[in-house]
């Protein structure tokens, strides 16, 4: 904790509202992971979405008031900001989330309630690879998939905050609970570090996200499937079509095809094809493993 707290920025946001009796200022807070000596920082879309204005305070109680938006992916719920100045900064150290375990301890930092800033909570790795459809701290709903799992608490204002190993090392980006009382009741859920690296890495350079992009219509492997097509167990992804003089389709994969290898990695089920694929730097070439008329191709 100790290590990763001067990593650690509470963001606070200003947004104007238009209403009949006319314009009037809501705030909002949340936290950041500082990930340069310059004062880049990542945190979640949701905590700056609408903001008209976005302050960091850092973990001695600084303020900064010129913080610029370098980008943001709604898709993922990431954002990158700058904090502008001359100071340097300590970044925090960005854990490979491929490695983690169920079972593992972690801790998470956060601004909690938008009122106790670097509030610290410790639990396990309760999950990897959920899907959620969860409320932000600004009341709106998004879908997001392939996160990690923790009983760590995190409540409002906890969002853009570290979840980190007990190296130091951060794996996740603290973006969602479940809860029917709007508190935390040990359902918490993170953005992984290794694609909150990915995306920031192109905010940085384009200030837009670039996701490749295969060209395939896919659908999910059944018992059935898999008996009538001969595989020996229920894995890959199906392609109902290929997209004319799209990638897949130059490549030569056809209808009925199931990949069941995308650059090296496996794909076990239909949902990680997508991801592997749109994690993959565009214009590059990889190879493909299909299973097709009864043999791996």
């Amino acid at each position: 904790a100790e290590k990763v707290e001067p990593s650690v920025v509470s963001i606070v946001t200003e947004t104007q509202i238009q209403s009949y009796y006319g314009t009037t200022s809501g705030e909002g807070a949340g936290t950041g992971i500082i990930v340069s000596e310059d004062g880049y920082v990542m945190t979640n879309n949701h905590v700056i979405d609408g903001a008209t204005t976005v302050s960091v305070i850092d973990s001695e109680g600084a303020l900064y008031d010129d913080v610029e938006v370098i980008g943001r992916d709604p898709l993922n719920d990431i954002a990158f900001l700058k904090i502008n100045s001359t100071d340097t900064f300590t970044p925090a150290e960005l854990g490979n989330s491929s490695s983690i375990r169920v079972g593992q301890q972690v801790v998470a930092i956060g601004n909690a309630l938008g009122q106790y800033s670097n509030s610290v909570t410790s639990g396990i790795i309760s999950g990897t690879g959920r899907p959620v459809t969860a409320g932000t701290d600004s009341g709106a709903t998004e879908t997001l998939t392939d996160l990690i799992q923790t009983d760590a608490s995190i409540n409002r204002g906890n969002s853009g905050g570290p979840l980190f190993d007990m190296n130091g090392n951060v794996v996740g980006i603290n973006t969602a609970i479940f809860s029917q009382s709007g508190g935390s009741v040990g359902i918490g859920f993170a953005i992984s570090s290794n694609l909150a690296k990915q995306v920031t890495d192109q905010l940085r350079k384009y200030g837009r996200t670039k996701r490749g992009w295969l060209g395939v219509l896919i659908q999910q492997i059944t018992q059935d499937i898999t008996d009538s097509l001969g595989l020996k167990e229920v894995k890959g992804a199906l392609v109902s079509s290929a997209t004319e003089n799209g990638p897949a389709f130059n490549a030569g994969i056809k209808s009925g095809d199931v990949i069941t290898k995308f650059n090296n990695v496996e794909i076990k089920n239909m949902k990680e094809l997508p991801k592997v694929v749109a994690g993959t730097p565009v214009g590059e070439s990889v190879p493909i493993e299909i299973w097709r008329n009864g043999k791996t191709k």
